[in-house]
């Protein structure tokens, strides 16, 4: 099986509006993602969690960084075409304008 990175991304505001939800619209969403984490189980090695803001850091020192991350997850499958058929339904393609990009995590030669 091979793995992947699997970011969740929308837009800040989309992100802003899920903070401002009420803990009623929390526990549906809560729900979704569980009943989907449930059907999904066998291709999920870590559910992950959300992000918070980013810092970009490079030689010269870190600086704030506004990026469209919300969360991720850690998922394994045969290839990237059988995960994104186990992507389906994801609760995340509720968010306005969300996205969902999976990125294989290669293995290290010799190890």
């Amino acid at each position: 099986m091979k793995k992947f990175l699997v970011l969740y991304h929308a837009p800040s505001d989309a992100f802003e509006q899920m903070q401002k939800a009420t803990p009623e619209q929390q526990q549906a969403g809560m729900k979704a993602w569980m009943a989907w984490g449930d059907k999904a189980k066998s291709s999920i090695v870590d559910m992950g969690a959300p992000l918070g803001k980013g810092q970009k850091v490079t030689p010269a020192g870190a600086s704030d960084k506004t990026n469209d991350l919300g969360g991720y997850s850690l998922m394994q499958a045969e290839s990237k075409e059988a995960l994104v058929k186990t992507l389906d339904g994801h609760p995340h393609f509720m968010m306005p304008d969300g996205w969902i990009e999976i990125v294989e995590v290669m293995p290290l030669p010799g190890m």
